[in-house]
């Protein structure tokens, strides 16, 4: 019925508010409906193909490969998800964000070519900037996971090097509830025969397995690659390659080593296809930028940026403030959605933050500021006594949230807007920057 109403021509946000609709369920995991269409859509991806999975540092991990392959001088398209701000960010080809009108084409092919199966927005996207990336004459593509791995659309491509960042609790509700059952679903992105590398220092016992019972080259850190490091630079040792006096990535944070070796060593397990000189290497890690993973925007009080969305990730977001020296109170613009762990995120962040700022966030997954600062009250009830309570206010907004704690700290504090990726985006946009 659509395809009379909706064309290449078709202004990209209706499009996008099409695509919401189609099918019953926003996540609906399995490989059966979009292998269907891709292969009406004949998919033929010649580059050489990297998935990256992992519960976090997938962005960070997929924005140095992009950005040192670029610097190599090679043809790269790179796709990540969710966005920020406009959906075009996540597919880039030559480090260029894809045109409205660029999307809009594929768009119509995936649409055609669908007939009758139905695709959710993810599945229907992922198809349309794959399509695009087979018509760009790209050397190499960097594709991120969704969700999980196992039953993702990413896993459509058989990656001829997959990386897996991190295994911990996220998703659960698809994922299971233990880092050995998601472990396992992330690790079905490796393929037999080809490097699958994994920069979790202690992998689940599940990922180990797979990796073994289908053959897969499986690359540990610690094992095959490791890094070492002073203040000034630091190091790269894989199973065959080194790299040193390495200048520090540009992407701020504790994990960025661990993310920049899984970078290396994929590129040192695809360097007979892919060869990138120690110069491109130093580049890219100096270019590498992702909005939103610990971004502190210039000016005082310092604002820092964070999609922290788990446990983990606020453990490693509470990691990096504790680096970042003394300011004397730090605010917290907070967003989160329902079916997350916010409990487990507010007691990593707990003893840092003095003021709680709680936002609102939109849509069906999104709860009001009221019972988001209804669960921190709860929970800094439990944490360890000390000094003065931390304050604790709802808002209907993270713009408003943000108001609210840029108009109460002082020049000297630090404000850290964290939660979710709609937190982050929606105080970017009240501040009118782009991602």
């Amino acid at each position: 019925m659509s395809a009379f109403r909706l064309d290449a021509t078709t202004p990209l946000p209706q499009w996008l508010q099409y695509l919401e609709s189609i099918h019953g369920k926003a996540i609906d995991l399995g490989l059966e409906r979009v292998r269907q269409v891709a292969g009406r859509l004949a998919l033929r991806l010649d580059g050489v193909k990297f998935v990256v999975g992992g519960t976090n540092g997938k962005g960070s991990t997929c924005a140095m490969l992009e950005a040192m392959l670029l610097a190599a001088g090679y043809r790269v398209g790179l796709y990540t998800s969710p966005h920020l701000i406009d959906f075009n960010e996540r597919a880039r080809i030559n480090g260029e964000i894809a045109s409205d009108a660029a999307l809009t084409e594929q768009f119509a092919a995936v649409e055609a070519a669908r007939g009758e199966v139905t695709l959710t927005y993810f599945e229907f996207t992922t198809l349309a900037i794959l399509r695009l990336f087979s018509q760009s004459n790209l050397d190499a593509v960097v594709l991120e996971v969704g969700l999980g791995g196992r039953l993702d659309a990413v896993n459509i491509v058989d990656a001829d090097c997959a990386i897996i960042t991190s295994v911990d609790l996220d998703h659960t509700d698809y994922l299971g509830d233990t880092r050995e059952q998601i472990g396992l679903e992330k690790a079905h992105i490796y393929r037999a025969g080809r490097p699958a590398i994994c920069s979790d220092p202690q992998p689940p016992q599940s990922l180990l397995d797979h990796a073994q019972a289908i053959g897969a080259d499986l690359w540990r850190f610690g094992h095959d690659f490791n890094y070492s490091g002073d203040r000034q630079q630091w190091a790269y040792g894989g199973r065959g390659q080194r790299r040193n006096a390495l200048a520090y990535p540009a992407l701020r944070g504790a994990n960025q080593l661990l993310n920049a070796s899984a970078a290396l060593a994929a590129l040192e397990s695809v360097r007979d296809r892919l060869p990138v000189p120690q110069q491109a290497v130093r580049v890219g890690l100096l270019q590498a930028s992702l909005p939103g993973r610990f971004q502190i925007l210039p000016g005082q009080p310092a604002v820092i940026l964070d999609v922290a969305h788990n446990p983990h990730a606020a453990a490693v977001l509470a990691q990096n403030l504790d680096n970042m020296g003394f300011h004397p109170y730090t605010h917290a613009v907070f967003g989160m959605l329902n079916d997350k762990d916010a409990n487990g995120v507010i007691a990593k962040l707990a003893s840092r933050v003095d003021h709680w700022y709680c936002a609102g966030l939109p849509g069906p997954r999104g709860g009001s500021g009221q019972d988001l600062a209804g669960r921190v009250s709860a929970a800094l009830q439990t944490a360890p006594a000390g000094g003065e309570a931390p304050s604790v206010q709802a808002y209907a907004d993270p713009a408003a949230a943000y108001a609210a704690a840029r108009e109460r700290a002082g020049e000297g504090d630090r404000i850290v807007v964290f939660g979710s990726f709609l937190t982050v985006a929606s105080v970017l946009q009240s501040l009118g920057r782009k991602a």
